[in-house]
């Protein structure tokens, strides 16, 4: 029986490891032609073991540097999948960066970092991914956002703001394109475990977890299972969501 992402091939940004890296194996497990792993070129490593683990399950997957702050990049990127395979039948913006400090302590450096990384990155990716789609007669797009896309949360002001926009962006591309056969949803992951995560301080990963229904921190996989539904033929009907994957943080938001 074919999989959920049989014959499609895309990209992944951020996928070095983390979430980006649990939503790749699993688009090749549910059959996609081809992964088309992308991070930073000082993470080739981690992006090629990346490759690695998608290969020893039998997959198809390459990896391509992509500063997703730079538009000759993330235009090089889509551009690459296309010339490769054909076509970008889906594309997953997962690239992002955090810090934890009150507003007062964040400087601007941090603060355009983050922008630069979360939203303007997003952006830039579905500038040049949408064009391609709407060129093509369709296509699937999920960014990955968080649970701060739809609330509050302590200390972590500025990418509460970035998520925020991620998800503004998400809904306005699904409201524009949707006619276009043009898809593109997001994601809301809470505490899931990945490196960035790891290096929280525990008293902050602690009030994550606190909230949630489901007492334990998520895997990436778990991500990977709700974006490769939404990017496949059997969300078809499924656009311009925010998709909690949050062990039931928001129940109580």
């Amino acid at each position: 029986m074919a999989g959920l992402m049989s014959g499609k091939a895309g990209l992944v940004t951020g996928a070095a490891g983390g979430i980006g890296r649990g939503i790749a194996l699993e688009l090749a497990r549910e059959d996609a032609a081809a992964v088309v792993v992308s991070d930073l070129e000082r993470s080739r490593a981690g992006g090629e073991e990346t490759v690695r683990l998608i290969e020893q399950e039998g997959g198809t997957a390459e990896f391509v540097a992509c500063d997703v702050t730079q538009a000759a990049e993330d235009e090089a990127l889509v551009r690459h999948v296309v010339e490769r395979h054909g076509r970008l039948d889906y594309a997953v913006n997962n690239a992002g960066v955090a810090t934890h400090k009150p507003l007062p302590d964040v400087s601007e450096e941090e603060y355009d970092w983050i922008l630069g990384v979360n939203l303007k990155g997003a952006f830039l990716g579905m500038k040049y991914q949408i064009d391609q789609m709407v060129t093509q007669g369709g296509g699937a797009i999920v960014n990955v956002g968080s649970v701060a896309s739809l609330c509050a949360v302590r200390d972590i002001s500025v990418y509460v703001a970035s998520k925020h926009g991620i998800l503004g962006l998400t809904k306005n591309a699904a409201m524009e394109f949707g006619e276009h056969g043009v898809r593109v949803n997001a994601v809301c992951p809470n505490a899931i475990r990945t490196p960035l995560m790891d290096a929280s301080p525990p008293d902050f990963v602690a009030a994550l977890i606190a909230p949630q229904a489901i007492k334990r921190v998520g895997e990436p996989e778990e991500v990977g299972f709700a974006v490769a539904y939404l990017l496949s033929d059997r969300a078809a009907f499924v656009t311009g969501i925010g998709l909690p994957i949050d062990g039931g943080y928001l129940t109580g938001a």
